[in-house]
């Protein structure tokens, strides 16, 4: 019997041997797995910052590229708004005198 118990205890032994070698290989896997997910985070990561930097300096250079044409056509855009409102205050200048001056000599009681 105590042949029996020393080769029960040796199993015991090694399957607990077995146990902590297949732990470890699995926590070196989950390991591995994690630097190699952290990797790829990382890499796309770089690649969406970018896109995006690519994606502003396109943006930066259409809005710079050509701020001379936007200068002009702001300047064409801002004289046409200036003679509309001239050429208005012309029409209704001569009713607002009168307006104005009907009510100024007009006396109430």
């Amino acid at each position: 019997m105590a042949a029996n118990r020393g080769g029960g205890i040796q199993q015991l032994l090694a399957a607990e041997q077995e146990a902590q070698h297949i732990v470890n290989a699995a926590r070196t896997a989950k390991m591995a797995r994690l630097k190699q997910a952290k990797e790829e985070a990382e890499k796309e990561i770089a690649e969406y910052r970018a896109q995006v930097e690519r994606d502003f300096q396109r943006k930066v250079a259409e809005s710079s590229g050509d701020s001379g044409a936007n200068v002009k056509r702001l300047e064409r855009e801002t004289e046409a708004k200036i003679s509309h409102l001239k050429a208005e205050t012309e029409k209704i200048s001569y009713d607002v005198v009168q307006m104005l001056l009907k009510h100024v000599t007009t006396v109430k009681n």
